[in-house]
């Protein structure tokens, strides 16, 4: 599976843009591996959460994203951009088929377990079990992200902190879930 074109063309368009506008700080970039199948997956805080997880590394991100994205004129940019569309009223065996597929050819996946925005009170939603699930199936590694502060304009204050790559070792998903939820928890709480 090659990596679409339109993501080549207009990743380093959106970092310049992102760079300059937002200034985010991004820290453990290195944690993503060059090669490889990576699952990247953290918390949700707005609707450019991926725009910054793209400037953050060269590699294709491939993000499960709300199928309404795949409607109207929208439909062309996010399916050439490599989007998996995900139905979030049932569950969704075909995005996560698809997702797997990508892991199999040494893809990254870009997921936010919360499935949402996180408009609460609470540090953090629970999370859905697809990362985790697809991390098991796959033997892929998974890269925890953080992102703190908020988008803007021209100000600092964005940051996006990646953890150490790792593999999962306990067969329970629900264990494994927590341990991400965990992780995920702690970086929020040192970054706020």
């Amino acid at each position: 599976m090659k990596e679409p074109i339109f993501y080549k063309i207009v990743r380093p368009i959106i970092k310049f843009l992102f760079l300059i506008v937002y200034r985010p700080l991004i820290i453990g970039k290195e944690n993503i591996p060059k090669e490889g199948r990576v699952i990247l997956a953290g918390n949700h805080t707005n609707n450019f959460d991926c725009l910054l997880l793209i400037s953050s590394t060269k590699r294709c991100i491939h993000f499960l994203a709300k199928d309404s994205l795949y409607k109207g004129w929208k439909k062309v940019i996010f399916k050439n951009m490599g989007i998996i569309p995900v139905d979030r009223s049932k569950k969704n065996k075909e995005a996560m088929e698809t997702a797997r597929t990508f892991l199999l050819d040494d893809k990254v996946i870009g997921i936010f377990p919360e499935g949402t925005i996180n408009r609460t009170d609470e540090i953090i939603m629970p999370f859905k079990m697809g990362s985790v699930k697809l991390a098991s199936d796959t033997d892929s590694y998974i890269v925890p992200f953080v992102i703190t502060g908020s988008y803007r304009i021209f100000r600092k204050g964005l940051k996006v902190e990646f953890g150490k790559p790792y593999k999962m070792v306990d067969s329970d998903l629900e264990k494994e879930n927590e341990k991400l939820m965990e992780i995920i928890k702690e970086g929020l709480r040192k970054g706020r």
